[in-house]
């Protein structure tokens, strides 16, 4: 049975791509008119190609719960770990807790810092020749952007933090946003060094 075709959304300005999934869980990408998979959907997600997917009998948008079960596949994978269990457990709790409604969008913001991280070292591991790479201080940047994280969860709700670290969550929260705001101006200043280094070089 033929099916409208959909839009590639290479293209910001056009519709996201319709999927279908229908009862027997088979996805169907009505701009290829095929079925698809999980894995195709992971790949177009990291080709930044826009998509929706619609339950093929309701019609109801179902987008969020398909990219949740893109993570869990993911996460099943070995060696393809992302999320920490300390992280998981503290975004479970927050579920029904009265601060819920803020957390989506700081989490949001997070990861667009994190992701203007990613890009800078991204670009200058390209730019770098010899193969000789300063390992240490990327590792070290991405445990701070870890620490920033976890530190960010704590501050919505630090009467669940964890014991030993009582007394950070203990700090008002103003405080605690003020400590986020220094360890993001860090991480920038580090990645701009590092540019500076390059260049330099």
């Amino acid at each position: 049975m033929a099916e409208p075709e959909g839009t590639d959304t290479g293209n910001p300005d056009k519709a996201p791509i319709t999927i279908k999934k229908y009862a027997n869980r088979r996805l169907y990408n009505t701009a290829t008119s095929s079925y698809v998979t999980l894995d195709h959907l992971c790949q177009m997600v990291k080709d930044n190609i826009d998509f929706v997917v619609f339950d093929a009998k309701t019609g109801e948008d179902i987008t969020r719960s398909v990219l949740t079960q893109i993570i869990v596949e993911e996460e099943g994978k070995g060696g393809q770990n992302l999320l920490p269990i300390n992280f998981l457990r503290q975004l479970i709790s927050f579920y029904g807790d009265n601060l819920q409604f803020l957390l989506p969008r700081y989490l949001e913001q997070s990861m667009e810092s994190f992701a203007m991280n990613q890009e800078q070292m991204r670009k200058y591991l390209q730019e770098s020749f010899g193969g000789i790479f300063p390992f240490n201080r990327f590792e070290e940047l991405g445990k701070q952007n870890m620490a920033f994280l976890e530190q960010a969860m704590r501050m919505w709700n630090p009467f669940k933090a964890a014991a030993g670290n009582a007394a950070t969550a203990a700090k008002p929260a103003g405080e605690n946003l003020d400590a986020l705001k220094t360890q993001m101006d860090a991480l920038q200043r580090q990645l701009e060094a590092l540019t500076r280094q390059k260049k330099e070089g």
